[in-house]
């Protein structure tokens, strides 16, 4: 039968007619169904393993009322914010099944992978952030694929390498770019200039190769916000930056830029901050300023001449001026001092002169003043806290001249004052020794007079220390070197539990010291020389935990050297020119202090380098006893010492036949009140206290004064010939463990030299190592051994947990509160030792290094440590920081969570590379866990710290969180109640020496982020 065309063409005509009518009222209907929607939702918590912040994602409930969903009226998903869920799988293609869908929002996860490529079939998309992720591996090419409507593209803080790619310039609806803080080590496109609507621009702190600043960039007329630091960026910057006309935000900071700053850059009139700190500019500031709106300008750490341009006076709404440590001249502008808004001001290190503004605070609500190391004259101004907002006046190192501004004394808010090294004269007023939140007062080498008030804090100048200066709490730092003070130190003094410093050298203080000396916990340098001090020194002084320099020289101090001071390893102690008598000390006999103790006519020591007299042949004499007494007493004492020499002697002769050692020729150096003498030790260096040994020597676990307690030995240099590897480790070791403190450091009682071998003492370890507790190994002997015997006992996550906040406390103090800091380079879990109460403590610093200071060279000629724990740049270029360390920490917390060996992988890889693909490939954390500490209480505890783990060993090392914020990170996922702050938990820091004062406060300057 054949068809009429007719009949066809007519009811195709009815087809087309009807979906023509209905097309406005169901065109959308199945992709607007909202149950379909729902199910995608749903799809995407199951593809994300059901985290818990999505618990509320059900079926039973309208998505459109969940916190992350936003619905147009329609009932059509248009948004999705999924943000800080600890998501931990990767983004799958089916999101874009939505297909209303406009904005995502997916940041500060933990989502892997690569470029979610999927997204390009989001078609209307306008917003997308996946800021703070762990995506990796380089940005497409073919990155314009995404919606030609994206305006927002934020992928900071994740981990993409390589090049910016030149597809980038065709997303010419971009308003905002942001590649912040990624590993990009390759460059940045031209064709970043051709995005004609970009407003934000964001590259900051990625590794680029050097390049300059593409003078395409200077298209970008709608441009407001450009930040670029930290981008290895060189050469000058474009003159045509001043043709930006909306520009309002320049950070070109930290980088290698050269040459004169151009003059348009402070013709911008919407331009409100320019940070170009820490560059190579040269020349003049620019003269003409029409940026009036500026609020902050840091052009500090540069190499800029000339003078303070006239025209910074017409900034009013200026706030923060940086131009410290540049070659700038001449004086600063009056009107700079009348600006309303200015609260920082910093000119640390120039050659400026003149005299001060005098109008500066008057005005405005100053905050910090800092102009030190200048050659400022005249007087400080007198309107500094005018506004009562002040915190900190540091004007050192100028010729200053005239009285200390009286409206100080009122200045509640004042936190800092260092005016020390001028000429400034008078009298301090009263009120300032009574402001509460004073820290810190440096007033020496001045020409101040007048006498301490009754309700003094801080300070002296003449007259006696008032015991009102108990009420100053907080007060760190005291000095108030080369004055008139006079009188006894009060009791009261010795109460102020901050103290770290106290410099009171070259006064006429007089009278005893306290003899109870039980508050000062924090305090590293006390200096009393040069005073009319008398009367014994008191034994507190020796219970002062962190006292590292002690000066009593030039006093009148008699009696005899306390005992307890020997208990203090003091790096530097000087009780020259006193009236001390007796024996030295023994902790004291040796060349380290061969000017410690001169012009003490009393004192002996059988040391010659010591330059005091023998205290051989001095006797005891008594007129009350007898001369038959002595006689009989003297019989019996010789009938002892020939039992005691026969006894001595047989003993010898059996330990000579065991371990060829000789008690003579052994010298003890004590770090530590000790219940032992060095007899006790080298008789029990017996095989039968062997515990451990490894490549640095033996390690033995001996018992002492026949108790219970035990200390552990490491014995090495068992050969003639010495290895000079091993003697430097010897030396490291000694010399940091010998002069630091911490619950969370193995403590160091003693070291005993020989002629062919050296004795670490050690307390002594009842858990062992840590290792051995997480792999479950049975070795006779670990590779550090300063421990004891491992118990069949599971560790479970809470002693886990405890262990890892522990060795970060060590760590935390090691980089952040010693000075310089110090990098241990052999952090592991066998130098972590474990206490009767599972606390953990830091071992072997056999391989430690203190950082050098900036300038000096920073790699070591040998890279030392152990495979699995070395972070890849110290073991590729031997370069030495604080992050060789937090790597180290990361493969810890790692074993910790997994009960793997770090090396766990083939004969190329370890488990931070294990790790970090498990996680990456997107299988779930709890496919790693140690089976010992799989329990589901705990697992989000355990989730967190295997994150904080790839954190630590990521790769490149700017990327590694420093250790202070790893363990702030900890301490948050202890349970309630057992929370303990940081602060608390440290000993003070190490004293900075006076000479390097200086230079690390200048650093410490308030525009350093400003």
């Amino acid at each position: 039968m054949t068809k009429n065309p007719l009949s066809s063409s007519i009811v195709h005509l009815y087809i087309l007619t009807f979906l023509i009518l209905t097309l406005p009222f169901h065109g959308n209907t199945q992709n607007n169904d909202p149950n379909q929607e729902q199910s995608i939702l749903l799809r995407l918590k199951q593809h994300w393993s059901n985290p818990p912040s999505l618990s509320h994602w059900t079926p039973s409930s309208d998505h459109c009322t969940w916190p992350e969903i936003t619905c147009d009226n329609g009932h059509a998903i248009t948004k999705l914010e999924i943000i800080d869920k600890n998501i931990t799988n990767t983004i799958p293609p089916f999101v874009c099944d939505l297909k209303n869908l406009t904005y995502i929002d997916f940041h500060y996860n933990y989502i892997p992978g690569f470029f979610p490529t999927a997204l390009y079939n989001c078609s209307d998309l306008e917003y997308l952030d996946l800021s703070l992720n762990y995506l990796v591996g380089t940005l497409p090419d073919d990155i314009k694929q995404l919606s030609p409507q994206l305006e927002y593209l934020n992928l900071a803080g994740n981990n993409f390498t390589g090049d910016i790619p030149a597809a980038i310039g065709s997303l010419t609806g971009l308003v905002s770019l942001q590649l912040v803080a990624n590993l990009f080590n390759g460059s940045f496109p031209l064709e970043i200039g051709d995005l004609s609507n970009l407003e934000e621009l964001a590259l900051s702190n990625n590794g680029f190769k050097p390049q300059y600043i593409p003078s395409s960039f200077t298209k970008l007329k709608k441009l407001r916000n450009l930040w670029m630091t930290e981008t290895n960026l060189i050469g000058e910057i474009p003159e045509g930056i001043g043709n930006m006309s909306a520009l309002e935000y320049v950070d070109l900071s930290v980088n290698s830029l050269s040459g004169l700053i151009p003059d348009g850059i402070f013709l911008l009139k919407n331009l409100t901050i320019l940070y170009l700190h820490k560059n190579r500019l040269s020349g003049s500031i620019p003269r003409t300023v029409e940026a009036l709106n500026l609020q902050v300008i840091d052009l500090s750490k540069n190499t800029l001449t000339g003078t303070i341009p006239d025209d910074f006076g017409k900034l009013t709404s200026l706030t923060g001026l940086a131009l410290y440590f540049n070659q700038l001249s001449g004086e600063v502008p009056v009107s700079i001092g009348r600006l309303p808004q200015l609260e920082n001001i910093g000119l640390w290190s120039n050659n400026l002169s003149g005299v001060l503004p005098p109008d500066f605070g008057r005005y405005s609500k100053l905050k910090k003043f800092e102009v030190p190391l200048n050659q400022f004259h005249g007087e400080l101004p007198k309107y500094l806290c005018a506004n009562m907002e002040l915190i900190g006046v540091i004007a050192f190192d100028n010729k200053l001249t005239g009285e200390f501004p009286g409206s100080l004394g009122s200045c509640d808010s004042l936190e800092i004052v260092r005016v020390h090294d001028n000429q400034l004269s008078g009298k301090i007023p009263d009120g300032l020794w009574t402001l509460l939140n004073l820290t810190t007062l440096m007033i020496s080498n001045n020409l101040f007079s007048g006498q301490l008030p009754d309700k003094l804090m801080n300070n002296q100048f003449s007259g006696p220390i008032p015991a009102g200066i108990s009420s100053w709490e907080r007060l760190e730092v005291l000095r108030a070197s080369n004055n008139l003070f006079s009188g006894a130190i009060p009791q009261e003094f010795t109460a102020l539990p901050s103290l770290s410093t106290v410099l009171l050298d070259g006064n006429q203080l007089s009278g005893h010291l306290p003899s109870k000396i039980i508050s000062w916990k924090s305090l590293t340098t006390l200096n009393l020389s040069r005073n009319q001090l008398s009367g014994e020194i008191p034994a507190s002084l020796g219970l002062l935990p962190g006292l590292l320099y002690l000066d009593l020289s030039g006093n009148e101090f008699s009696g005899q050297i306390p005992p307890e001071l020997g208990i203090l390893r003091l790096p530097s102690l000087n009780l020259s020119s006193n009236k001390l008598s007796g024996r030295i000390p023994h902790e004291f006999e040796n060349a380290a202090f061969d000017s410690s103790f001169l012009n003490n006519s009393g004192l002996c020591s059988n040391i010659p380098s010591l330059g005091l007299r023998s205290c051989r042949g001095e006797t005891m004499k008594s007129n009350k006893l007898s001369s038959h007494f002595i006689a009989a007493v003297s019989s019996i004492a010789a009938v002892f010492f020939l039992v005691a020499v026969v006894y001595t002697i047989y003993m010898c002769r059996g330990y000579r036949k065991r371990s060829n050692l000789s008690d003579s020729t052994w010298k003890l150096t004590s770090f530590q009140r000790l219940n032992f003498t060095k007899a006790d030790i080298l008789s029990s260096l017996i095989d039968g206290n062997l515990i451990g040994q490894g490549g640095s020597g033996r390690v033995y676990r001996i018992p002492i004064n026949r108790s219970a307690e035990y200390v552990a030995i490491k014995r090495i240099w068992d050969n003639v010939n010495i290895d000079h590897k091993l003697e430097r480790e010897f030396l490291a070791e000694v010399q940091i463990l010998g002069t630091i403190r911490h619950s969370n450091i193995v403590k160091l009682l003693c070291c005993i030299s020989g002629k062919n071998s050296k004795l670490l003492v050690y307390e002594y370890m009842e858990n062992y190592s840590l290792d051995r507790w997480i792999h479950r190994t049975q070795r006779p002997y670990s590779s550090n051994g300063i421990s004891g015997s491992v118990h069949h006992v599971i560790l479970d996550w809470p002693k886990r947990l405890q262990i890892a906040i522990g060795t970060a406390h060590g760590l935390c103090y090691m980089h952040h509160h010693c000075s310089p800091p110090i990098i241990h380079r052999d952090v592991k879990s066998s130098n972590i030792l474990l206490d009767s109460e599972f606390n953990a403590k830091i071992a072997d610093f056999g391989l430690a290094r203190l950082l050098i200071k900036r300038g000096e060279p920073n790699t070591m000629s040998v890279v030392a440590g152990s495979f699995g724990y070395m972070a890849p740049e110290y073991a590729r270029t031997r370069r030495v920081s604080e992050k060789i360390d937090v790597y180290s920490f990361g493969v810890i917390l790692l074993e910790l969570v997994s009960g793997k060996e770090a090396h766990y992988g083939d004969e190329t890889s370890s488990l931070a590379e294990w790790a970090r693909r498990h996680f990456q490939e997107g299988k779930p954390i709890v496919e790693a866990l140690d089976e010992d500490i799989n329990e589901p209480q705990y697992f989000e505890e355990i989730n967190s710290v295997f994150k904080l783990g790839l954190m630590c060993t990521n790769p490149l090392p700017w990327s590694r969180p420093a250790m202070n914020d790893v363990l702030q990170i900890l301490l948050r996922l202890q349970p309630l109640g057992e929370k303990i702050n940081a602060n608390e938990y440290d000993v003070a820091p190490l004293l900075q020496n006076s000479e390097s004062e200086r230079s690390l406060k200048c650093d410490d300057s308030i525009f350093t982020s400003v």
